[in-house]
């Protein structure tokens, strides 16, 4: 019997905003096609399906700019739970936290992490502050401005050193270019992510190692995943890029492969999971959440990022890892939707009882 509620999954009307995303020159571009954001709206229909077996009614609604016509969209359906997808608006992604914000503010309980947790994970910096002051270990970083002007000595990481995009995700700017050996690769990828995206930049050490994924739901932590570098050419770092994500047919999209569940020392993955839990808490995440970690070859476990609201489209990393404990994907996907019903349940109660 479908539990009596309605849900309306809100997401990102799709839009492209830059030249490229895959953090490399136009010249350079993979032929393949982008999954990105295309490849979730495919998916919104087996949300959708998968949903209308569990609850009453389920709608969608793109997210765009017009927030007077959202609002006005959301008040007339009046949902019992908002699904939130919403990564960014209209490719902006700083305003993700804003729209869980305007869910909060119409009153209405929705999926995944509160604002403030989206917009201290979505600014990695301010996230490894965080984390810092909680005694978890991160990579070493600095962070640049667009216009900032700066000489070798001020950069003060060790090289290799990876420099990403300080504040965007889905690996949105990260290429085989991104991890550099010396200053001079390193003036070129500044000059190239700032001029290209107009955006802060993070330079961090860089760690070598086994890069591994740990999915959390609500309480519990759901199997590891590794990512399989195997077969990638030598001269490119074992990163995850924006290719590797995304670009069907791209030579890292060929040689990045999740493996889950992966083979661990116990005592090492204890390590990896409680460096996960704790990170989870302390950016105070919420329902679901995935942390990126580098095991180094001492065996210790840097956390790179904690992303709150991760991809759950049944082929996403976090859906395979719900699989590999014995949950499928319709099961994901009601799972997180409980969790926000449940919070509406437990409020709807308070306020009944004055």
């Amino acid at each position: 019997m479908k539990t009596e509620a309605k849900i309306l999954i809100c997401y990102n009307a799709p839009v492209s905003i830059f030249t490229v995303y895959n953090g490399k020159p136009v010249h350079d571009e993979p032929i393949g096609t982008d999954l990105s954001e295309k490849s979730f709206l495919k998916e919104l229909n087996i949300i959708n399906k998968s949903l209308s077996e569990f609850y009453t009614e389920v709608e969608t609604l793109a997210i765009d700019r017009d927030v007077q016509k959202s609002i006005h969209n959301i008040n007339e359906f009046n949902p019992d739970v908002i699904y939130n997808f919403v990564e960014s608006v209209e490719g902006i992604a700083s305003y993700e936290w804003c729209m869980a914000g305007l869910f909060e503010l119409l009153g209405f309980e929705y999926t995944g992490c509160n604002p403030a947790s989206l917009g201290n994970c979505l600014n990695k910096a301010r996230a490894k502050n965080i984390l810092n002051s909680r005694g978890i270990i991160t990579p070493h970083h600095i962070t640049l401005n667009p216009n900032a002007r700066f000489t070798k000595k001020d950069i003060t990481i060790n090289y290799p050193a990876i420099i990403k995009l300080l504040s965007e995700d889905a690996s949105i700017g990260i290429s085989e270019y991104s991890v550099v050996k010396n200053y001079t690769e390193l003036r070129k990828q500044f000059k190239f992510l700032t001029d290209t995206y107009k955006q802060e930049v993070i330079i961090e050490e860089y760690i070598e190692g086994r890069e591994l994924n740990i999915a959390i739901l609500g309480n519990k932590v759901l199997p590891v995943s590794e990512i399989d570098f195997k077969g990638l050419p030598e001269e490119l770092p074992s990163i995850v890029t924006y290719d590797g994500k995304w670009i069907e047919e791209s030579i890292y999209y060929n040689h990045t492969r999740p493996v889950c569940p992966v083979d661990l020392n116990e005592r090492i993955k204890n390590k990896i999971i409680k460096a996960a839990i704790d990170s989870f808490e302390a950016l105070d995440c919420r329902d679901y959440a995935r942390i990126d970690v580098r095991l180094n070859k001492k065996n210790i476990p840097y956390v790179i990022e904690v992303n709150p609201n991760p991809d759950i489209s049944t082929d996403s990393g976090f859906a395979r890892a719900a699989a590999a404990d014995g949950v499928t994907h319709k099961e994901l996907l009601y799972t997180i939707a409980n969790f926000a019903l449940t919070r509406k349940k437990i409020y709807d109660t308070q306020v009944k009882a004055g």
